[in-house]
């Protein structure tokens, strides 16, 4: 692309609070490009819990303010412009980046751990730290724009970057293997259906845990078996059951995943919508030797892992609904009422 306009379209988050901090802009200044950057033509962007809890100043754990509301704990700068979820196409680079880069096709890493020709300290998100995917172009760190070689589209393949990769990364980090038994919570959300094709990928026993109108689309998708929310985990599944918890809810129910974990069971957990306060009889814990994973920043080799999976066909899209990023407020309260299974994307104009 030899010709870039100066500005862009985009959503800029201008803080924290309800629907309104969302501002659709048409003059938004185009990325600047450091030397290890690539500039990017936003194709498509997927919606995730994260762009709400951000907005809502949900990561705070003080009981008023914002100061550590980010991502990262630390105060959000707006205006901000969200979106973790990126499929586009490199149409610049910095000088430190080979130039056939450019014209790729390619999905961002959303834990960015190098930025301004530095490693990190502190990882940033992608859409929190730093502006994300939100609005015709963005730009990012080259090391964190994966090619990928792909029949599906681009709004298909927006649906993979933050849900696979958080779900990856908790199998990868609670090591579940070939044989043994998975139970994930949240099941029929983004991360949890990523989770239920990466477990059966491994070769594990999946046993979900979703709504009973989205218990048919989670055993097509090849979960083994599925037990509703309201459900009581020990009765249905029996004590010193599972081998490894996903879980991406949390909640009143938590000391129950507990129970149903066999002794040297592994707890993984990437997310808290039911609640993110919980009691555990530590116990619990010691008496059975629990390993508890919490699960943020991707292992090296994750992303990597999960464009693999794509190029090879093992795991498949699942979108809900599609927007154009003109409608970001409709697509978060489709996403808010939890009605769907898989990803909610947004499509972004170009006119070309």
């Amino acid at each position: 692309m030899t010709h870039l306009p100066k500005t862009m379209q985009g959503v800029q988050l201008t803080g924290h609070g309800d629907f309104s901090m969302l501002k659709y802009a048409a003059n938004i200044a185009l990325p600047t490009l450091g030397a290890d950057d690539v500039l990017i033509k936003v194709m498509a962007a997927g919606v995730n819990n994260t762009d709400l809890n951000t907005r809502l100043a949900w990561y705070s754990k003080q009981d008023e303010g914002s100061e550590d509301a980010s991502w990262s704990g630390n105060a959000l700068v707006f205006p901000r412009i969200q979106g973790a979820d990126v499929c586009g196409v490199i149409v610049a680079v910095g000088n430190n980046v080979k130039p056939s880069r450019i014209g790729e096709r390619v999905l961002i890493e959303p834990c960015i751990v190098n930025a301004a020709g530095k490693e990190l300290e502190t990882p940033w998100y992608f859409g929190s730290e730093c502006d994300g995917g939100f609005a015709q172009y963005t730009s990012v760190d080259a090391s964190h724009a994966y090619k990928v070689n792909s029949h599906y589209s681009d709004v298909e393949l927006a649906s993979f970057p933050c849900s696979y990769s958080t779900a990856e990364n908790m199998l990868y980090r609670s090591n579940a293997k070939h044989g043994e038994t998975v139970l994930i919570t949240g099941a029929s959300g983004g991360v949890g259906s990523a989770a239920v094709q990466l477990a059966k990928a491994r070769g594990a026993y999946v046993v979900a845990v979703t709504s009973k109108s989205k218990a048919q689309q989670l055993k097509d998708l090849g979960a083994d078996n599925v037990i509703f929310r309201e459900d009581d985990l020990v009765q249905a599944l029996g004590k010193n059951s599972i081998d490894v918890v996903v879980d991406l809810v949390a909640g009143e129910q938590w000391p129950k995943l507990l129970d149903v974990l066999k002794p040297k069971g592994r707890y993984a957990v990437s997310g808290a919508i039911g609640g993110p306060l919980v009691e555990l009889d530590i116990r619990t814990l010691y008496l059975k030797d629990l390993s508890f994973f919490g699960c943020t920043v991707l292992e090296a080799g994750v992303f990597k892992n999960l464009i693999r999976f794509i190029e090879q066909d093992k795991i498949k899209p699942i979108v809900a609904h599609t927007f154009p990023l003109t409608q970001i407020v409709n697509a978060q309260q489709a996403f808010s009422e939890k009605q769907h299974v898989g990803k909610i994307v947004l499509t972004i104009p170009h006119g070309d």
